[in-house]
């Protein structure tokens, strides 16, 4: 892929496809700067707790509340995809955003419309500060870099897609018991506010229901050289 001062990948999907892991290699494979945008969240949701705000009982806490504590959360998060790590109030919280209590409690913030505007705004001013980027989560392609220069959604069956959660807890040595509840319900959960099932108009959608990682990661680079060509004048 010719070099060019710009160039962002936006690549959405529900939990399970692999999407972070793709788009990591993705980076990884073109020397690109790497966004997890559900780190954002999952830091948030870290912060609120650790702040005194009760999630488990979302009814309770007042949206203001939430928005108030993310727009003072000291939160560092590297962009370099060899380096993965997310730091929260000098503390590398890598590790803790992914703990089952965090996973729990995040659709208490994500659901927020408010939430999600003002994380969206910090997750385009990372955009703007590295122009050579993938950026990946779940409302990519249409919210948060709807003019990326090569836009994807990334799909498998649901089967397949828990059974990739079960491999991927068991793999961090967390309690695979309750992936349905980790992956379906928080989609739907998800889904309510923000469509990520569905392409929109000109976003490719790529099933890896079939393909190893590998197998996925090419295809998804072959789309990717695809959209930037049709691009160039």
């Amino acid at each position: 892929m010719s070099a060019q001062s710009r160039l962002v990948i936006a690549i959405d999907g529900p939990s399970g496809t692999g999407k972070s892991t793709v788009a990591r290699w993705v980076a990884q494979d073109l020397k690109l700067s790497y966004l997890d945008t559900g780190a954002n969240y999952r830091a948030a949701t870290l912060w609120c707790m650790r702040n005194g705000l009760d999630l488990t009982q979302p009814e309770t806490v007042d949206t203001q509340q939430i928005t108030e504590l993310i727009t003072t959360m000291p939160l560092a998060q590297d962009l370099n995809p060899n380096n993965i790590s997310v730091v929260l109030d000098g503390q590398d919280i890598t590790e803790a955003i992914r703990s089952d209590e965090v996973t729990a409690n995040v659709s208490a913030l994500s659901t927020r419309p408010q939430v999600r505007e003002l994380l969206v705004k910090l997750q385009q001013q990372a955009i703007e500060s590295r122009p050579r980027i993938v950026v990946e989560g779940r409302d990519i392609t249409t919210v948060v870099a709807p003019d990326a220069d090569a836009r994807i959604l990334l799909t498998a069956s649901p089967e397949v897609r828990m059974a990739r959660r079960r491999q991927q807890l068991r793999e961090t040595d967390q309690d695979p018991t309750n992936v349905e509840s980790d992956v379906m319900v928080r989609d739907a959960k998800d889904s309510a506010l923000v469509d990520f099932m569905t392409p929109a108009e000109g976003v490719a959608e790529i099933d890896s229901t079939n393909l190893s990682l590998e197998d996925t990661v090419t295809v998804v680079l072959a789309e990717i050289q695809r959209q930037v060509n049709a691009k160039q004048p």
